[in-house]
């Protein structure tokens, strides 16, 4: 089996910053893909960034030029920076993993970043 484990959440300043950090542990694998959504109250689940195997990286346009995602494919850990929080940014944020040729997605549990005035 695989788990995700989420780490850097918390309550920041608008205008602040967090880095939120993401590890998988458990069945040696390949990563295809590793991706960061987040959930805000009342909203749908959104996408906020991901990374390929190779290193390209897509980003929501809400967060573009912000946020920064990153990745360690020998540790299959992934790192979200997040810059010039607002206040739309609260959220619970999830991270997500893709395994290369089998497709299995695993998700995290969720921490909860909180962006106040």
């Amino acid at each position: 089996q695989v788990q995700l484990v989420e780490s850097g959440g918390g309550s920041v300043q608008s205008g602040g910053s967090l880095r939120l950090s993401c590890a998988a542990a458990g069945d040696r694998f390949r990563i295809g893909v590793m991706g960061w959504y987040r959930q805000a109250p009342g909203k749908q689940r959104e996408l906020v960034a991901t990374i390929t195997w190779d290193g390209t990286t897509n980003y929501a346009d809400s967060v573009k030029g912000r946020f920064t995602i990153s990745s360690d494919n020998a540790k299959n850990a992934s790192d979200l920076q997040m810059n010039s929080l607002r206040l739309e940014d609260t959220a619970v944020y999830y991270c997500n993993v893709e395994r290369l040729f089998t497709g299995l997605q695993y998700w995290g549990q969720g921490t909860q970043v909180i962006v106040s005035s």
